[in-house]
């Protein structure tokens, strides 16, 4: 198979689908692999280190679409890229399709195969190509949050950890999946007083297990949620369900009711957020303040961390990526049904459920072109 391999061209977006190793092991395995140029420049990676792992370098995005049958980005594919698609094209990536009805109907239009990072799903219900970007989003929600905290920025004007003598900040975290336990993890160790809020209470029960004494569980329900953003000095939004939309748990009422110079960080906004006065933002501009209170919202939060970001992710994403261009969607799919859980748009249908109910669209069972 050929794969190709795009520069990304989000606002801010340093990452890139595959590292010099990754494409290594790929050639090895007997693809050719296509790199735009300058592609992992922003994580450290030259076009001398793709060739000599292999790689063949190509000037533009255009060379990619009509060479590549499979296209490997970081981000969804932006409008410059809509009619450079191919019918039966493979595009594999992360599409957050629930959230965004627009690029959800050029891919129907395109007649692509698109298999979602995010919902690529393990038999237990994990999600092992969003987990290290969620480790990664989790522990740089804090970093940010005690950041914005500062009075420059339009926060209160405290120490996330506060000094001896002096309380630290309360961070409430809603949702106690990977990037809730990495957020928790990271305020725990800096000294705030942290609240995890989560329905699942077996989930409740295990982090009690791990998490330090300064680690509050708490059972998810919107009277918690209501009561824990009044005396918040952080709220981090965490919740996810797979190929969903986030729902609102955060009203604009709330806000009235929250300190003024708290802040939101909303993990979640690639799925539509999980506060209601939630809007993506870029790492250029981030934060933005409604009734006193800052939101952060950036819609890819690893893509400041790209070194960091790149390896994990290619750790993860290279193995579904080599079974696929083995034995082609198809076979990797009937014969893997993590793959097939990745299946959202194939062939002009809409085949996860999630994407469909977003958008009142009809579903399509992935079984019914395999």
């Amino acid at each position: 198979m050929i794969l190709g391999i795009l520069k990304e061209i989000k606002a801010e977006e340093n990452r890139v689908a595959m590292t010099p190793t990754g494409v290594e092991v790929a050639v090895h395995h007997g693809h050719t692999v296509l790199v735009e140029t300058q592609a992992g420049a922003g994580s450290g990676f030259s076009d001398d280190a793709y060739r000599r792992a292999g790689a063949h370098i190509v000037e533009t995005p255009r060379e990619i679409y009509e060479r590549a049958d499979m296209v490997m980005h970081v981000k969804e594919p932006l409008p410059p890229e809509y009619e450079l698609i191919r019918p039966d094209q493979i595009i594999f990536t992360y599409l957050h399709l629930a959230a965004d009805e627009a690029l959800t109907r050029v891919l129907m239009e395109r007649r692509s195969v698109n298999i979602a990072y995010e919902t690529i799903q393990k038999a237990d219900g994990s999600l092992p190509l969003l987990t290290p970007m969620s480790e990664v989003a989790g522990r740089m929600a804090v970093q940010q949050a005690a950041k914005y905290l500062e009075m420059s920025y339009g926060g209160q004007g405290i120490l996330l950890a506060g000094v001896p003598g002096v309380e630290p900040a309360t961070v409430a975290i809603i949702g106690g999946g990977v990037v809730g336990t990495n957020a928790a993890k990271m305020a725990c160790g800096l000294g705030a007083k942290v609240f995890v809020l989560d329905k699942n209470l077996e989930r409740l029960r295990y982090l009690s297990d791990v998490m330090p004494p300064n680690c509050f569980l708490l059972a998810s329900s919107p009277a918690s949620i209501r009561e824990v953003v009044k005396k918040a000095d952080v709220v981090i939004g965490a919740v996810l369900i797979p190929g969903a939309k986030a729902p609102k748990l955060v009203s604009r009422d709330m806000l009235g009711t929250m300190k003024e110079g708290a802040v939101l960080v909303d993990v979640a906004i690639d799925q539509g957020g999980c506060f209601e006065t939630s809007r993506p933002t870029t790492h250029k501009d981030p934060i933005y303040t409604v009734d006193g209170v800052v939101h952060y919202c950036v819609a890819n939060m690893p893509g400041a961390v790209p070194k960091t970001s790149t390896m994990a992710l290619t750790n993860a994403t290279l193995p579904y990526a080599l079974e696929i261009a083995d034995k082609g969607w198809q076979r990797a799919m009937k014969e893997n049904p993590e793959i097939a859980k990745g299946a959202n748009v194939v062939r002009g249908a809409v085949t996860h459920p999630g994407v469909a109910e977003a958008f009142a669209l009809e579903y399509v069972p992935v079984e019914a072109f395999l």
